[in-house]
């Protein structure tokens, strides 16, 4: 079985993993630092919340429903361009956005499928509460990977 947001014992190896992260991480690929890392997570988890809008260009958002199941089942590939609105270039709070991180994404496992607003990304279009799952799981697993955690 593969893992899934709507697990608590599955969010709990998450926060585990978001609680080891400290300002030592460095990215083994990519051009963030831990702290926007961590900012770049809560954004995208804040767009299935219906808390955060992106703007994406009709052209981007045909090649995302064209390679929307190719991506959800597979890996997520190292160095992939992402969204200017989570794009972080400051510097930020560590365990402040830590603590974020882990109070939003615990909504999935605390609220189920009840806490997903949104069910047409603007780059990914129609979304199903399983592609929420494989999306909001393989992206913080990538980028927890991408620091060592």
């Amino acid at each position: 079985m593969e893992n899934s947001i709507y697990s608590k014992s599955d969010t709990e190896k998450i926060i585990a993993r978001i609680h080891s992260l400290t300002t030592e991480n460095k990215a083994i690929w990519g051009v963030m630092n831990v702290d926007q890392m961590v900012k770049h997570c809560i954004a995208a988890v804040e767009v299935a919340y219906g808390e955060k809008e992106v703007e994406v260009k009709w052209m981007m958002r045909l090649l995302g429903r064209l390679v929307k199941n190719k991506i959800f089942n597979s890996d997520f590939q190292q160095n992939s361009p992402t969204a200017k609105e989570f794009v972080f270039s400051g510097s930020y709070d560590l365990e402040a956005s830590k603590l974020i991180l882990i109070e939003k994404y615990s909504r999935f496992s605390n609220e189920g499928k009840e806490a997903i607003a949104v069910m047409k990304h603007p780059f990914w279009g129609k979304m199903t509460y399983e592609d929420w799952d494989k999306l909001m799981w393989k992206h913080i697993d990538h980028h927890l990977r991408q620091f060592g955690a």
